[in-house]
């Protein structure tokens, strides 16, 4: 999935430990050119990448926002 390689190449510039969301590692129009059903399927594969993929231990899961969307902590780099 290309949007996954894309939000992964994001996520070196964030600091560690700030929180974020899957589409803070677009830039706006990127995220609103994909289709819902798209985010929905990256919102799945980044959680999983996270929990159990190549994520795990360098971004962790925090909780759901207001609108129950996924807000994650970058640990390390």
């Amino acid at each position: 999935m290309e949007c996954l390689k894309q939000a992964i190449n994001e996520i070196p510039s964030l600091k560690i430990n700030e929180e974020f969301l899957v589409k803070d590692l677009f830039k706006g129009y990127e995220w609103n050119r994909l289709a819902i059903g798209e985010r929905r399927q990256l919102g799945s594969v980044f959680q999983n990448a996270v929990k159990t993929g190549e994520l795990k231990g360098i971004v962790q899961l925090v909780k759901k926002s207001t609108s129950n969307q996924q807000i994650y902590i970058k640990l390390k780099d």
